[in-house]
């Protein structure tokens, strides 16, 4: 397995198991994974278009969400006022990320800069080993406090799959209620999913799995996220032909309301574990 250059305009490289099955990923945008093609077929969803135009988020692939999943609820930093507050899903998403090749996996590294000192008073390593199998990508994620005082950092992957229709999604292993994040409600998890064409936000307390099917493509995906890696976000936005099955350690405003926050103890790491399992079906 080795890395090569696949679109130098936009610095994308490919990282490949063989012709049926690789990932492309753009270390200058986040380290995002954009493109994941597993038995010949593309599983991600993604807009090329909008990710030409650098000044709208990403909308594909899978983003990586540090140090916080979704948005804070105040109006200033929760580290005082010589820092910016932190804007939707952290500032890993937004920044280049370093890559190597690690015996067969591909390892994806970020660490403080002047950029994150601006939002964040911690020094911290982040690394993300991507295991590419045939149908099935692994993540093994550890976040390093490099400081000498404990440091909050929660984390979240966001990948979109690609689907044929919304309508055509069955869904599995999901909790009875869940909460829909855009009413702010705790709902049921089934009534809530019926209205997936439609848009829906809703985040769940999960078994540690997840998984959909799509009975036009006749694939299944599961997503395999132990504790404390278990929360569950299922996310819409039609018109796209996409679903968001997104694994967070921690809910929305968690830095500021302490439900869930992840805390590193200082010079201490944490480690987190996800994968994604493709299987067909006739």
């Amino acid at each position: 397995m080795k890395i090569k250059l696949s679109n130098k305009d936009q610095g994308i490289f490919v990282f490949q198991l063989d012709q049926n099955n690789y990932i492309k990923f753009c270390p200058e945008r986040g380290g995002v994974i954009t493109n994941w093609v597993s038995d010949g077929k593309e599983i991600l969803y993604f807009d090329e278009k909008r990710f030409i135009d650098k000044t709208k988020s990403i909308r594909g692939g899978i983003p990586i969400l540090f140090p916080i999943c979704g948005n804070l609820i105040t109006t200033n930093s929760v580290f005082g006022k010589n820092y910016l507050q932190l804007t939707q899903h952290g500032f890993a998403r937004d920044l280049p990320w370093e890559y190597s090749l690690n015996e067969k996996s591909l390892c994806l590294s970020l660490s403080e800069s002047k950029k994150t000192k601006k939002y964040y008073p911690f020094d911290f390593e982040l690394k993300i080993e991507v295991t590419l199998k045939t149908n099935c990508l692994e993540f093994e994620i550890t976040i390093t406090n490099k400081t000498e005082i404990a440091m909050p950092a929660n984390f979240g992957l966001h990948p979109y799959f690609n689907v044929s229709d919304l309508k055509n999604l069955e869904f599995f292993d999901n909790p009875l209620n869940c909460q829909n994040q855009e009413k702010n409600i705790i709902s049921n998890t089934l009534d809530e999913l019926n209205n997936v064409h439609l848009g829906i936000d809703l985040l769940m307390y999960t078994s540690g799995r997840s998984a959909f099917r799509d009975k036009i493509f006749k694939r299944q995906v599961t997503l395999n996220h132990p504790y404390p890696f278990d929360l569950g976000v299922i996310w819409s936005d039609p018109p796209r032909r996409m679903i968001c099955l997104e694994p967070w350690t921690s809910p929305r405003n968690s830095f500021v309301d302490g439900f869930r926050k992840v805390m590193i103890p200082p010079n201490d790491s944490q480690r987190f574990d996800a994968s994604i399992q493709i299987k067909s079906f006739k």
